[in-house]
């Protein structure tokens, strides 16, 4: 067993840390942990229970024991253990960090999940820059991200690329990409990391690329070492909307293709028929022209917003920001009565997502199934895939937010695990609904699901070249469409670092037992 360190240099080094020992055949509920083992025959069922859910509130599958590790070696211990049944044995592991996966991706049924936001030693290093390049900080894989940033901006310094939600761990988003607004300047969150510690079972020099975006298939990420930049102060946080679509994406693509000054952050998303909507937006943001703001209605219309944000520093005044920020306006083409602007703390916006979950935990409307569906539409499909989908498969957006930008991965790593369309150009279009239980309308569970399935379907019977993004398929030939032209690499590096299969079974795209390399 190893639990090896990969760094992204030419020859990609593995490090040997831990020797190999030997597998005895006994009970897995006799071994000895730093931290904690939850098994069947401790009638722990609440531990097991929590295990067997997800975010997505759909999918529930019971595990056997779950592992509370303080060490690698824990992890190590006991991916050796299960590696050391064999093929024989149906026991399988997972990792699992917050549990926001939205198909059972992290439940293990009958098997071991392993939590790992109980892996937390040792703590955080911060290397600050100087000698050994930098500014990088280096964590363990079941840290939360919302840490990080709270920890690093002690040090004047933050990561440079984030997911929308902050309260998910390192390990957990490095497995499937991790983007959001800021993908199109820095690349997803895998694009942003400078060495990796992770248990396998074998050792090679591509997995260190393998793992990322790997959906926790080659190997469990129990440390990161993550770029690090000089932390923002502040942040110009901006929405304005579009009635026409291809004015609305224009604007976008020209946003993230500018070579010089540029915004920060760029994103959107799609309102049909909303009602109010620019009343709603007062409470953090201001109109731009109020009295203009007060005469615009969105009542019966499809909209795009766009939102944008321009970070700053404690050495830019205030008035330079805004003269940039004007700058930046002055060329786009969104109805001007509908501007609005906020100025927050740069972690406020990063962090706000969170401050909607409070609001919504109030009112008991946070811990219901979500549906969720996200794509990755190539740009060449975006406008087709609007034209069916927006006013007419999604004839409402009040059951959760649409999200709709660009990303241009021009400059990304072509060698990891992340599948993406085949154009630099792709648009993140993501269905964030969430269902409630006892309704029969258009946010019930069945119809959100009905409405994903159509919207899957026009994806198909157009040849769109969509991908999904946090992917879920149900036979290996989806499996093998999905990946593509990296199937091959990904089921070779599979039998390579994972042969019998034990890894991340919630995923469903290889099966215990089976002879990987006729599959």
């Amino acid at each position: 067993m190893f639990f090896c360190f990969f760094e992204q240099t030419l020859l990609l080094m593995l490090l040997l840390l831990l020797a190999a020992f030997e597998i005895q055949d006994r009970s897995i509920s006799t071994f000895t942990f730093d931290g904690h083992l939850s098994f069947e025959d401790d009638d722990d069922d609440a531990v097991r229970a929590a295990a067997a859910e997800d975010f997505g509130r759909r999918c529930r599958r019971m595990p056997s024991a779950v592992l509370y590790p303080e060490s690698v070696s824990d992890v190590s211990k006991m991916v050796k253990y299960v590696y050391g049944l064999g093929s024989a044995s149906e026991l399988a592991v997972a990792a699992r960090g917050r549990g926001h996966s939205l198909q059972g991706q992290a439940q293990a049924h009958n098997g071991v999940v392993i939590d790992m936001q109980s892996l937390r030693l040792p703590g955080m290093i911060f290397h600050l820059g100087g000698g050994g390049g930098g500014p990088w900080v280096e964590v363990s894989g079941g840290e939360l991200w919302i840490n990080v940033l709270h920890r690093s901006r002690k040090h004047g310094l933050a990561p440079r690329s984030w997911t929308d939600y902050l309260h998910l761990s390192v390990g957990g988003t490095l497995s499937n990409g991790g983007i959001s607004g800021q993908a199109f300047l820095h690349g997803p969150q895998i694009d942003n990391v400078h060495r990796l510690q992770v248990v396998t079972e074998t050792e090679n020099k591509d997995l260190f690329e393998a793992v990322l975006g790997g959906l926790g298939q080659f190997g469990i990420i129990t440390r990161a070492r993550i770029a690090l930049e000089p932390a923002p102060r502040k942040v110009k946080w901006i929405r304005a909307l579009y009635s026409d679509f291809s004015t609305f994406t224009a604007d976008q693509e020209a946003l993230i293709s500018s070579e010089n000054d540029a915004f920060d952050y760029v994103e959107g998303f799609v309102i049909i028929n909303r009602t109010g909507l620019l009343n709603n937006w007062r409470s953090s943001f201001n109109p731009r022209d109020p009295v203009l703001a007060e005469e615009f209605t969105s009542e019966g219309k499809i909209l795009y917003c766009l939102e944008v944000a321009k970070y700053f520093s404690q050495e830019d005044s205030d008035h330079s920001v805004d003269q940039e920020v004007e700058t930046l306006l002055s060329g786009l083409n969104y109805i001007k009565s509908t501007l609005f602007i906020s100025e927050v703390s740069y972690v406020d916006f990063l962090d706000r997502v969170h401050f909607s979950e409070m609001k919504l935990r109030e009112k008991g409307l946070w811990d219901l199934p979500h549906p969720w569906l996200n794509l990755l539409i190539p740009r060449k499909s975006i406008h087709t895939f609007a034209q069916e989908a927006f006013g007419s498969i999604v004839k409402e957006t009040t059951s959760g937010p649409v999200l709709i930008y660009p990303v241009n991965k021009s400059r990304w790593r072509n060698q990891t695990s992340f599948v993406t369309p085949e154009e630099d150009i792709f648009y993140m279009v993501a269905f964030l609904s969430s269902a409630v239980p006892s309704s029969n309308g258009s946010d019930s569970l069945e119809n959100i699901l009905a409405r994903n399935k159509r919207i899957l379907a026009l994806s198909s019977s157009h040849n769109l070249g969509i991908k999904q993004y946090l992917p879920h398929y149900s036979t290996r030939e989806e499996w093998e469409t999905h990946f593509g032209t990296k199937w091959d690499v990904f089921r070779r590096r599979k039998m390579a670092y994972d042969p019998l299969a034990i890894l991340a079974p919630g995923q469903r795209i290889f099966q215990k037992g089976h002879d990987l390399g006729r599959e």
